[in-house]
């Protein structure tokens, strides 16, 4: 946890056993941490010299070397740690300056590499070709989405394996993405196919099933794209276009919301996954779990933390309860839910 602010494992483990208690010896530390007592000297030393720890005050002298050292066999010196709000504070804000720093330099680099005249096409398009640079490409668009992901998915996967591919998925559920895929019925031949699918409609993801879609593809945050290309463009090794901000990214969406809105959901079931029949027209379980918080009068911030999804989920989930109960209000839809026994 603690090494995001700078702390190597061995010092993590230091610093964690001091804090259970008020002071402590390099030898209590030791033996609690799992290390040796010359290394755990020496990190309490350096511990000390960043300011994170501080030798107790009614230790006694010897407390100017590292303990272990010279005449302090380590069982003497007692360290305490300094109060986290007062020696933390300061790392935490340098690499919030430094991520913002970053932040603005690649912002800084994006458009000047979009405004490059010597680049006028890569600005919007490029073409990537091999295994693993195409694998590389889909990870970056998967792994850098922020707010929204989706997916076209056809046949079996060729370039990315469906292992490193469910990786991705978990990752950006996680981050709470809101998480878009249209499937064709093929997709779902595959063994454990259906397991996978359960498992990440249970986690979040929303998934809906046609007969065809004209390519596979996935979008990031509306910001990039990502198609293949036909083996056969690239002398049979497989290839792809990454498409940037432009006038062909908006039609790429809008074909996504086209097949989306046309599309059967998959819900899970106890052995795998199902297709809501088109007459069934009932609010999924996840739908009814958004209702009865909103029926309860609970925002849709606070309902999307409590249900673990996105804010943007809850805001969807409510829009198809609406449009199921032809509601043009949340009072409407309240009074349908109670019409049609929903709840």
């Amino acid at each position: 946890m603690l090494q995001a602010l700078g702390l190597s494992p061995a010092e993590e483990a230091v610093y964690t056993a001091l804090l259970a208690r008020p002071t402590a010896s390099a030898q209590d530390l030791a033996r609690q941490a799992g290390l040796g007592m010359s290394d755990t000297a020496h990190i309490l030393h350096d511990l000390a010299a960043r300011g994170l720890v501080a030798v107790d005050a009614e230790a006694g002298s010897g407390a100017s070397a590292p303990a272990g050292c010279g005449a302090d066999d380590g069982s003497t010196t007692r360290y305490r740690l300094t109060p986290p709000s007062v020696a933390l504070a300061p790392i935490l804000v340098e690499q919030r300056n430094a991520l913002h720093r970053a932040e603005t330099a690649f912002s800084m680099l994006t458009e000047q590499y979009r405004s490059t005249a010597a680049h006028p096409a890569g600005s919007v398009v490029e073409v990537v070709v091999g295994v693993e640079q195409v694998a590389h490409r889909f990870h970056q668009l998967q792994r850098g989405a922020q707010r929204e992901l989706l997916v076209f998915l056809v046949g079996a996967p060729i370039a990315v394996p469906r292992e490193d591919t469910d990786t991705s998925e978990s990752a950006a559920l996680d981050r709470g993405v809101d998480f878009r895929v249209v499937a064709t019925k093929d997709y779902l031949d595959g063994p454990e196919v259906a397991q996978d699918m359960r498992a990440a409609i249970t986690a979040g993801l929303e998934l809906r099933l046609v007969e065809a879609l004209p390519l596979k593809m996935v979008v990031s945050d509306r910001e990039r794209a990502m198609v293949p290309l036909d083996l056969a463009d690239s002398g049979g090794e497989p290839s792809a276009i990454v498409v940037h901000r432009s006038g062909l990214l908006t039609a790429l969406v809008q074909l996504f919301e086209k097949e989306w809105a046309q599309a059967r959901p998959l819900y899970p079931t106890p052995t795998g996954v199902r297709v809501q029949a088109r007459a069934e027209q009932q609010p999924t379980e996840g739908e009814l779990e958004v209702l009865a918080l909103l029926l309860a009068g609970i925002s849709d911030r606070r309902a999307a933390s409590q249900l673990g999804v996105s804010i943007r989920t809850v805001e969807r989930r409510t829009r198809r309860l609406m449009d199921l109960a032809g509601a043009d209000s949340r009072l409407q839809l309240g009074w349908h839910a109670a019409r049609a026994g929903w709840l």
